[in-house]
């Protein structure tokens, strides 16, 4: 079947059903997730995107770019645990790293302040 981003499959503003009347076109694939785990094996691979470019997609990390917000400082720092995730348990048992997940990270690189 294949995942796509098209709004084909939704209904119309008066509840209706709407009809199929194409086929899915290229530019409305999707992918699926990365579902980047936490890993000191890192593993990060090229995906080829429209228009010929790449993007990276990591499947395994074990370090990132943190900022301290009211430091206004950044540092690239390991990732120690994925400790809370709001939408789903099941991602802190698997230590699966996605957006807006809470961690916990080494605190050697902001030291000095």
């Amino acid at each position: 079947m294949g995942i796509s981003r098209d709004s084909l499959h939704k209904r119309r503003a008066t509840g209706g059903r709407k009809k199929h009347w194409r086929k899915k076109k290229k530019y409305e694939l999707g992918r699926q997730s990365g579902n980047t785990k936490l890993s000191s094996h890192v593993a990060v691979r090229k995906v080829r995107v429209r228009g010929g470019n790449s993007k990276f997609r990591a499947l395994r990390l074990d370090h990132g770019n943190y900022s301290w917000g009211s430091e206004a400082i950044t540092r690239k720092t390991r990732i120690l645990d994925v400790n809370y995730n709001a939408s789903n348990n099941e991602l802190v048992r698997t230590q699966t790293l996605v957006k807006n997940c809470i961690i916990q990270i080494d605190a050697a690189p902001f030291r000095q302040w």
